[in-house]
């Protein structure tokens, strides 16, 4: 009976041991297409058919915060036909997630730099910061015209005009991402196993999950959506210290 016990407590905190921050490198749109004989473009619609169950299963579990990579600072060096047609379904996507944010309780966070986004994009991820501001059923991050590097340079020179010295915790309030919570497991799509510039700062002690699957696969697949679940407790993180430390829940 005793060790009956030991082993419900030992499955009780297994289950506890739930990835606060979930970043997603989205790969692999365009080659999920071709490999259907479909246009290159269909690739990215296809990435958003089922975004909006894939945030809801994940923060039904206990995930607070699901970062997506969606379109980085390099990306501009794509075709026009290519930049402008994502351009229109971010519009669109953003425009139903308003709605989105207010069924479901949840923030929605914009990061990168807004100077390139066509105005009417800029000023629509404005609304949604403000409208969702105050939601608490979870945070969903878009980084949008983002480079990980690029938001450390501008943070540094706003650190400069704001003429005051700064530690790690003080810098961090300059950048885009310092009111998130640091990554706790990063999943990139496609085969790619780099992390390409993506939140470096708050990447610093995250678990790298790198899966075969294009990103419209597994936005539509819960049994991958459990895998990365799954995939995570069997980590053992250290935070650069030499014992094991056990997950011990939500982080502040």
């Amino acid at each position: 009976m005793f060790n009956l016990f030991k082993k419900k407590v030992k499955e009780s905190k297994t289950i506890q041991k739930i990835p606060q921050h979930i970043a997603f490198i989205c790969d692999g749109n365009r080659r999920w297409a071709e490999n259907r004989g479909l246009p290159p473009l269909m690739g990215h619609k296809a990435g958003i058919s089922n975004f909006e169950n894939l945030v809801d299963w994940f923060f039904a579990r206990g995930v607070s915060t699901i970062s997506f990579y969606i379109f980085s600072t390099e990306n501009w060096n794509r075709s026009k036909e290519e930049v402008d047609f994502l351009m229109n379904l971010f519009y669109t996507e953003l425009k139903k997630n308003m709605k989105h944010a207010v069924e479901k309780n949840l923030r929605y966070r914009v990061i990168g730099s807004r100077e390139k986004l066509p105005k009417r994009l800029a000023k629509l991820c404005d609304e949604l910061e403000t409208v969702s501001a105050e939601n608490t059923g979870g945070t969903v991050v878009f980084a949008l015209n983002y480079g990980g590097q690029d938001e450390i340079v501008r943070a540094v020179n706003a650190a400069i005009e704001n003429g005051e010295k700064v530690d790690k915790d003080t810098f961090e309030t300059f950048m885009d991402t310092g009111d998130l919570l640091p990554v706790d497991l990063m999943v990139r799509t496609s085969n790619e196993n780099r992390i390409s510039n993506f939140l470096l700062w708050k990447l610093a002690y995250a678990e790298l999950l790198f899966v075969p699957e294009h990103w419209p696969d597994l936005v539509k697949s819960e049994k991958l959506w459990q895998h990365i679940l799954d995939e995570f407790q069997k980590r053992d993180r250290r935070f650069g210290g030499g014992k094991k430390k056990n997950y011990s829940g939500k982080q502040k």
